[in-house]
């Protein structure tokens, strides 16, 4: 379907509301996601109204998790000035790269790619110009500064065989499309995928379905599009609430997190998990460290 749709009919998952919910991806039948600068992750049964899981609380701004293979580790996560893999325990911090950058940071988005390596980036908490940059962690741990000079980086989503990226840079109103070498994780080129006008929202939150779509929750218009692979807008569709911030599928559901946070007067559904009815199904949570052999 192209062009835009009659309002869609949401529904919140519960009564509750986050302040900054982001990250949705769909894990093992359930829904994650995070209230971003509380520092929580949790994890919502969609069927039904109960209360979503609290999972973990880490007491720094949490910007995305995503669950690991193996090993003693649960999850990898963006959070504070690094990236940790977090179990029953304490984070075990893999890196801390803005932790002496003589700034004020923080980490945002993050997500793993089809081959197991867990993609995320950091941000100044004021979103100082090109203070940002993109890090890649490898299933060995090894954590590398890939791309800088971004603002408010979010995503990245993935092609379903892991050879784009989509990185979107909130700020400026940008969804550039990188190419990944497949074995080794490298950066090979990019290319601008979509540029939106400030009356469009900022594109924040993004996944990629079944079909190679990707949809991008647009922050501050009430809005998700679904652009075609060329960059054609396949879909868009209203939301209830100015501030979408991901968006994720499964289980005949389409799930958005929605926030609190920058409205003077938040209305009733602000910073609720908002479900819709779907036909779009996506791949779930890809794991960290999944790389296949050879």
């Amino acid at each position: 379907m192209t062009g835009r749709e009659a309002p869609a009919k949401w529904r919140p998952h519960s009564s509750v509301r986050h302040h900054l919910a982001e990250g949705a991806r769909w894990h093992e039948g359930r829904l994650l996601h995070v209230d971003l600068l509380r520092g929580d992750l949790f994890r919502s049964d969609v069927r039904s109204t109960d209360r979503p899981a609290h999972v973990l609380s880490l007491g720094v701004p949490l910007g995305a998790v995503a669950p690991v293979a193996a090993g003693g580790s649960d999850w990898i996560v963006a959070a504070g000035d690094g990236i940790a893999l977090v179990g029953a325990g304490r984070p075990e911090w893999l890196a801390r790269p803005e932790h002496a950058t003589g700034r004020a940071m923080r980490m945002n988005d993050g997500a793993c790619d089809p081959a197991g390596r867990f993609w995320a980036g950091s941000m100044e908490v004021r979103a100082a110009v090109g203070a940002g940059s993109l890090y890649r962690t490898g299933p060995d741990g090894c954590v590398e500064r890939v791309l800088d000079g971004l603002t408010v980086p979010n995503g990245p989503a993935f092609s379903l065989d892991g050879t784009s990226m989509y990185l979107a840079d909130s700020a400026h109103g940008t969804i550039t499309r990188h190419t990944v070498a497949p074995g080794t994780g490298r950066l090979l080129g990019s290319e601008p995928f979509a540029e939106l006008a400030a009356y469009e929202g900022r594109p924040d939150g993004m996944t990629v379905d079944d079909d190679g779509s990707l949809w991008v929750a647009l922050w501050g218009s009430g809005r998700v599009r679904c652009y075609g692979p060329g960059g054609e807008v396949l879909r868009d569709l209203a939301v209830p609430t100015p501030h979408p911030s991901s968006v994720a599928f499964g289980g005949g559901l389409m799930a958005v997190t929605t926030a609190r946070h920058g409205l003077e007067h938040p209305d009733g559904l602000a910073g609720a998990v908002l479900l819709r009815p779907t036909t779009v199904s996506a791949p779930p949570a890809a794991p960290f460290g999944s790389i296949p052999a050879a």
